[in-house]
């Protein structure tokens, strides 16, 4: 695990003696947080672990006086069972000229093995290329064989490309290597074809597809199996309609990673695409809803003004 945890800690984040390092953590993943921390000690950095309850659903803010002490660190660490990269406190801490970087559902093996053996300097130029097209581009369409046929406005939006190395002033997740964009609201129209993952709310690796109907920016219906009953009872049970934006277009580039379950090894699989749905404001988007959830497919083919820019497992341009 420590050798993982200098990866995220020399080339992640690129950590100096004498930084401060603040670890969000929760019971379930201090276990995480404390190699973490050791690793930073190791290498001069002052360093905090402050371990709060699990957030009871992805997108909830943690507790005030974690979110102030992440605006006032050089460098903030996420190692949570459930995600708070699509809250306030990611944002403002960024804001502020923090470097983040997102751990959700971090466990040893993740550590070890899987996407964080990737070459994520190597990446960089592919996923920052994906990203600026995604930036300069009006309209995206993204299709999949299993049935996915999703056209958004992407016009004036920003291409966020996360290839697990961060600047002062920026997020990135890890170990997935993804580019996504964030449609402008209520643009979206379509069907969504989820038939690789939901990593949320113990659904994980998919039985059967879910499918997702989109009228003016908005899942108007979810139909499926038995996990998708528990995706829609969710979005249901937090009454509100922002719950159902479609906040996300996404493709997953890192070659290491595995669909195996877990949302930061499944969404940078390449050869996958995710649509995430609820708050966008981390993302160039307006919306904050209770939730972010993605909903992921395999084999996507998506154009961007009507050029192939992804088609299935390739980069096109």
């Amino acid at each position: 695990m420590f050798k993982g945890a200098r990866t995220i800690l020399d080339v992640c984040v690129s950590v100096k003696r004498g930084e401060s390092v603040c670890i969000v953590t929760d019971h379930a993943k201090e276990p995480i947080a404390r190699v973490l921390e050791a690793a930073a000690i190791e290498r001069g950095a002052e360093t905090v672990v402050l371990v709060m309850e699990p957030r009871e659903r992805a997108g909830q803010e943690p507790p005030d006086a974690i979110a102030a002490a992440m605006k006032a660190a050089d460098i903030v660490l996420l190692p949570v069972s459930r995600s708070i990269t699509h809250t306030y406190a990611v944002k403002e801490a960024a804001a502020a000229g923090a470097r983040l970087l997102v751990m959700t559902d971090f466990g040893e093996e993740t550590l070890v093995r899987g996407g964080i053996e990737a070459d994520f300097q190597e990446s960089r130029p592919v996923c920052k290329r994906v990203a600026s097209i995604l930036a300069e581009g009006r309209s995206l369409r993204i299709t999949s064989p299993g049935g996915t046929d999703l056209s958004v406005d992407i016009t004036g939006r920003r291409g966020n490309a996360l290839y697990c190395i961060v600047e002062p002033g920026e997020f990135s997740t890890v170990p997935t290597i993804e580019a996504n964009v964030s449609p402008v609201e209520g643009s979206a129209k379509g069907r969504i074809v989820a038939d690789a993952s939901v990593p949320y709310l113990g659904i994980g690796l998919l039985d059967e597809p879910i499918i997702a109907d989109v009228e003016a920016g908005l899942i108007t219906s979810i139909r499926g199996g038995r996990q998708a009953k528990v995706l829609l009872d969710d979005l249901e049970g937090h009454g509100d309609p922002a719950s159902f934006n479609v906040a996300e277009v996404g493709v997953g580039l890192n070659p290491k990673c595995r669909m195996i379950g877990i949302m930061l090894e499944d969404e940078g699989v390449l050869g996958s695409a995710h649509i995430g749905i609820g708050t966008s404001i981390t993302l160039g988007g307006s919306v904050k809803a209770p939730c972010h959830y993605d909903l992921l497919m395999w084999n996507p083919r998506i154009e961007v003004d009507g050029v192939l820019v992804f088609d299935r497992d390739k980069v096109v341009l």
